[in-house]
């Protein structure tokens, strides 16, 4: 049982004992104690003044001498009015952390067959470009929000829904029609999704310089952007694709590929990967039929232009068109589709959907929709809602070029990673490979790190400089302390020392090696919460607390040169625990540690 549960149980029974009131233990559950303080746990007192009819202090004195002598778990206390700061046992700390260091899953709990079904969708890149740095949030989030799901007793599938039709789609490929001489990436040397991003980047220009012409020539904006000859082009050739023309499907096959090639190699950089990929392709049909469906049940009513809408103002909302007056679909009508079929691919217990918070209307509307349309989740599904990422110099855009790709930044995090690293004779003594594999681990550390550890809900700047730092809350410090650990740990075993085969049970820990079981402890907790908010910064700004705490520690405290030889073990044990929980930790958030650093 968990120390908190204890005293919540404990605190329940002198609430019992001293006023003769029973309380439920969820009222007496401590809190940690702040660290102006003695203490460890903290039990606030407030709500059990009614029972004592006495004084928050008195009465906090009162439950305190009951612990101690009735709670083996309790060595002592204070009093600071309505707060009763308990001492817990050196030795019951010294107790838990050999549960811990005998745990290989601490802090998860093991899905089974039962266990509900989540699906989370991440990425949704569209094809007329590479990933960019807000899909990187995007993947980083979604990708780290799975694994917290799974240690969390969860069954996790991973999906994603790429946007492979529409006018965008046919923007790039008219331009490579017109402009592209059969290029490939193979002739081009580069990889496929970022040509297909030059050659959207390159419609744009050729378009606004029509509209340019056209303006001059008397036309308003709007005017002039109806009768742009590029554009109507395009529209003709998202009609013909619609039409199942085979030129022109043909193309947007080839060109699909190109960069679908290209995203497979960003993912498996970046170190994400999905259970099954959707195509918009294939599934905006399935939401015309199902919203058709609707339409004979009554669910959703046609306009006289034919056009088909869903009535939400019961809901609270407004109406909301499903179908345009010449039959195509919307992206409503696509997600409906997309949850059509992964209903009948997967038992979803759970739908989490990771989008910016730009689309916050539409998971509201989607949510009633798919209730409507008879998905049991679809009234429970999850958007999970996060805010934007720019960098120092502001906002990107796409049709202009001014997007970071994904790849560029990876290379410049591990160039960064490096030369940092080296400055500071971090890979002294590295061979070539082991210096790539250094600056590679870190570099994708620092950005995960650096994004992850943010609220998911708010905005955020992302700053390659401010991310590669080897002190402070950043990737690499908390990648440095698990390389120290383990340098202890190697040094330990070649000096023929097993912390495992001493007998500890005469150590009295110290406070700091107590503070540092205790954040261990609340490790499950943490996770817990992480799964419950659908928060990676829980975790971690957890990890870097730990961390922060073990430099102290160390710092402080001999491990190896410590002549006591139980004491010596304990410190071992207690440092191979914390860079279980610090590689653990940093998994949840998709980030590898290194042994060497």
């Amino acid at each position: 049982m968990k120390i908190e549960q204890i005293i919540a149980s404990a605190t329940a029974r002198a609430v019992n004992a001293l006023y003769g009131v029973e309380v439920d233990e969820n009222s007496c559950i401590p809190q940690k104690t702040k660290k102006e303080f003695e203490g460890n746990l903290t039990v606030v007192v407030f709500p059990f003044l009614r029972a004592s009819k006495q004084a928050p202090e008195a009465t906090a004195q009162q439950i305190g001498e009951y612990l101690v002598a009735n709670e083996a778990a309790v060595a002592g206390f204070n009093v600071i009015k309505g707060f009763l700061n308990l001492v817990i046992a050196p030795a019951y700390w010294a107790g838990l952390l050999h549960e811990i260091d005998g745990d290989d899953q601490y802090g998860f709990t093991k899905a089974t067959e039962q266990s509900p079904l989540v699906m989370i969708e991440y990425s949704s890149p569209n094809t007329n470009k590479p990933l960019h740095l807000g899909h990187v949030r995007n993947n980083l989030l979604g990708y780290s929000l799975s694994r917290i799901m799974e240690a969390n007793g969860n069954r996790v599938v991973k999906t994603n829904i790429v946007n492979d039709r529409g006018i965008h789609i046919c923007k790039s490929m008219l331009a490579w029609q017109k402009w592209g001489n059969g290029i490939t990436p193979e002739k081009a040397g580069k990889k496929g999704d970022h040509l297909i991003g030059d050659f959207y980047v390159l419609f744009d220009k050729h378009y606004k310089a029509e509209v340019a012409t056209l303006m001059n020539e008397g036309k308003s904006k709007e005017e002039a952007e109806a009768a742009s000859p590029l554009m109507t082009e395009a529209r003709e050739m998202l009609r013909r694709w619609e039409a199942g023309d085979e030129e022109v499907r043909s193309v947007w096959r080839m060109m699909n590929g190109w960069v679908y090639d290209g995203f497979d190699e960003t993912y498996r950089r970046m170190g994400v990967n999905f259970d099954k990929i959707y195509y918009e392709s294939e599934t905006y049909l399935e939401g015309k039929e199902k919203v058709l469906e609707g339409l004979e049940k009554g669910i959703m009513y046609r306009k006289e232009d034919g056009s088909v809408w869903a009535d939400l103002t019961g809901e609270g909302l407004d109406h909301k068109l499903l179908l345009r007056s010449d039959g195509t679909s919307v992206y409503m009508t696509q997600d409906i589709g997309t949850a059509k079929l992964r209903f009948i691919d997967y038992p979803i217990d759970q739908m989490i959907y990771v989008v910016g918070n730009e689309q916050n209307y539409h998971f509201q509307v989607l949510s009633i929709l798919l209730d409507k349309l008879g998905f049991k989740w679809g009234k429970d599904l999850v958007h999970f809602s996060y805010g934007m990422v720019e960098l120092p110099e502001g906002k990107m855009k796409s049709r202009e070029g001014t997007v970071v790709d994904a790849d560029d930044l990876m290379n410049e995090m591990e160039a960064t990673a490096r030369e940092t690293s080296a400055e500071l004779g971090k890979l002294d003594g590295c061979t070539p490979e082991e210096a790539n594999e250094i600056s590679r681990i870190v570099g994708l550390g620092a950005l995960k790190y650096f994004i992850l550890k943010v609220d998911p809900r708010k905005n955020m700047t992302f700053n390659p400089k401010e991310s590669i730092d080897f002190n402070g809350n950043t990737g690499p410090f908390i990648q440095y302390t698990y390389a120290r650990i383990c340098s202890v740990m190697r040094k330990a075993a070649e000096a023929g020392i097993d912390y495992r085969k001493t007998d500890v049970s005469s150590v009295v820990p110290t406070n700091k090696e107590i503070e540092l079981i205790q954040r261990l402890a609340s490790y499950p907790a943490t996770v817990a919460e992480a799964g419950r908010t659908y928060s990676p910064a829980q975790i971690a700004n957890y990890v870097y607390d730990l961390v922060k705490e073990y430099n102290q520690f160390y710092h402080d405290f001999s491990i190896l040169r410590e002549e006591n030889e139980a004491v010596r073990a304990f410190r071992l044990m207690l440092s191979a625990n914390v860079a279980k929980v610090i590689a653990s930790g940093m998994s949840l958030l998709g980030i590898e540690v290194p042994e060497r650093m």
